[in-house]
């Protein structure tokens, strides 16, 4: 099955998506947009015009990326990136419920600090649930290399791609200073080849915004 990925480069969600396709050893075809641009084709694909999207050669475009990450993993099984146990698999998915809403947040305020007048309030409410997921996160990583049963799978998939986003959208925010564990945790994730070809990088945003 020939795939192509629609993304833009420094998105998270789209990260996430290129690093399981990575890890399963599936290739692709990488195609970049600047989703803001109204020279975009994601609405031709998608009618919620959000990145990213998965189109296989056969079937209906696949988006949001954490249905896509089903999707992959139901046609690519191996190797297994979902933990064995339902149990379990809620427990990632819920990790990735709050690496979701970090970059969510981390959005938003990118977006706001561009307003001509930006709200300082919205900025704290944002930085507020970046902190909060942070030490969440924190939590949950503890001493451990991986999250679940110490296993790289798709929670580590989730907040990896969210700590690497942070790193590079908001470099003022000393989060590894903050949680030493969450800098060693990144730092053994970002050392994967998977990781190392999925860099964010910023995207010249030609059209208005806001």
């Amino acid at each position: 099955m020939a795939l192509t990925l629609i993304s833009a480069t420094p998105s998270p969600y789209a990260r996430k998506v290129r690093i399981m396709l990575a890890e399963k050893g599936v290739q692709f075809t990488l195609q970049t947009e600047v989703p803001w641009d109204s020279t975009t084709k994601t609405k031709d694909y998608n009618p919620l015009e959000k990145l990213p999207v998965l189109i296989p050669d056969k079937g209906q475009p696949v988006f949001e990326s954490h249905f896509i990450l089903e999707w992959i993993e139901a046609h690519y099984p191996e190797p297994r990136l979902y933990p064995p146990t339902k149990e379990k698999e809620l427990f990632a998915k819920q990790i990735q419920v709050i690496a979701d809403g970090m970059c969510d947040a981390g959005v938003l305020l990118f977006f706001e600090k561009q307003r001509e007048q930006p709200s300082y309030e919205w900025q704290a409410r944002q930085r507020r649930k970046l902190e909060g997921g942070m030490k969440a996160l924190s939590g949950y990583v503890g001493d451990n290399e991986f999250i679940v049963d110490n296993t790289f799978g798709l929670a580590d998939i989730a907040a990896g791609s969210a700590l690497g986003w942070v790193k590079v959208r908001m470099p003022e925010y000393d989060w590894q200073g903050e949680y030493p564990n969450l800098k060693r945790y990144s730092a053994g994730l970002e050392a994967r080849k998977s990781f190392q070809e999925s860099v964010p990088y910023p995207q010249k945003i030609s059209d208005k915004i806001v």
